[in-house]
């Protein structure tokens, strides 16, 4: 009973992230392979440190 119940949570986990990705709005666009993704937690790292 906990073995079938394990197989059919992780497998309806699976079918989840499945549909979530699928239903994404980037994957009707041609061009979104073309651009980088922007990645906001990286603007703090490119800024130039006067510090030094």
């Amino acid at each position: 009973m906990i073995d079938l119940f394990s197989i059919a949570l992780s497998h309806g986990l699976i079918l989840a992230a499945m549909w979530r990705v699928m239903m994404r709005p980037e994957l009707d666009e041609e061009g979104a392979a073309d651009s980088k993704p922007e990645r906001p937690w990286l603007k703090k790292q490119q800024e130039p440190h006067g510090d030094a």
